[in-house]
């Protein structure tokens, strides 16, 4: 069955267990920052960084949402891969380094920003849901720590209804606007959230749309012609994936 993790911003408190377990299972290189005058740390997602805590204020409190790639169904990153490193292993979305030729095409794709490259020449680099832990039955490391269970782990169709179950709670105690994000967007995503209001409230777009290859398109067309010299040999390789597909959809028919 296919698995997802379900995050209760309501519960959440902002402790960023989740951010340390993230880097010390994946080995991720600490950031240096410095203090900005505000409680974020470290202040944007990277290629080093895969999940952070957004500090969100409003209802008279402190409201938390932790950001990472959210493993859509449709994913952007993966339909404007022109090399075909991006691809679907069950619900998780992976990119392959050795594949990733450093465009950034997926980095530009994404609706929730979540895939980047702190070098402008490295790979994309993003949340890979612990893949080497969920895919030997184990739960992804920042669900495992997460203190007030605010991060949960399952079978999908169990978190949904778990979600489900935790917005009509919410609706029932006051909060009108509690919805369930991730069910259905994109074609629905291995993240879920608890929201007490409309998702852009929370950094997330309201209705994420999915990027095709006229994305790519139309990026090329504003490009000034020394840099189409640059990016032409990727258009050359999305294009050459798109045959490779339909020739395998043509071998399959």
């Amino acid at each position: 069955m296919a698995k997802a993790a379900l995050i209760d911003i309501s519960k959440c408190m902002g402790c960023r267990g989740c951010q340390v377990a993230c880097k010390q299972w994946n080995g991720r290189q600490a950031v240096t920052t410095k203090n900005t005058g505000g409680y974020e740390n470290p202040p944007a997602l990277s290629a080093s960084t895969w999940t952070r805590v957004e500090f969100y204020e409003g209802y008279g409190q402190w409201s938390f949402r932790k950001h990472q790639c959210m493993h859509c169904t449709e994913a952007s990153c993966e339909a404007v891969c022109p090399s075909g490193a991006i691809s679907h292993s069950g619900e998780v979305v992976l990119i392959d380094q050795q594949k990733c030729v450093g465009c950034g095409y997926c980095v530009v794709a994404c609706p929730f920003d979540a895939v980047h490259r702190d070098d402008p020449r490295g790979t994309a680099q993003k949340c890979w849901f612990c893949f080497d832990r969920v895919s030997n039955g184990l739960t992804p490391a920042c669900a495992k720590t997460c203190p007030p269970k605010a991060i949960l782990f399952g079978d999908r169709e169990e978190m949904l209804a778990m979600g489900s179950k935790r917005v009509q709670e919410l609706l029932a105690a006051g909060t009108a606007r509690a919805n369930l994000y991730g069910e259905r967007e994109v074609g629905g995503t291995a993240w879920l959230y608890v929201l007490p209001d409309r998702p852009s409230l929370f950094g997330l777009p309201d209705r994420p749309q999915v990027a095709t290859t006229n994305l790519i398109a139309n990026w090329l067309g504003g490009v000034i012609t020394a840099g189409v010299v640059t990016v032409l040999p990727f258009w050359l390789l999305f294009r050459r994936r798109q045959e490779l597909e339909k020739e395998k959809s043509a071998k399959r028919d």
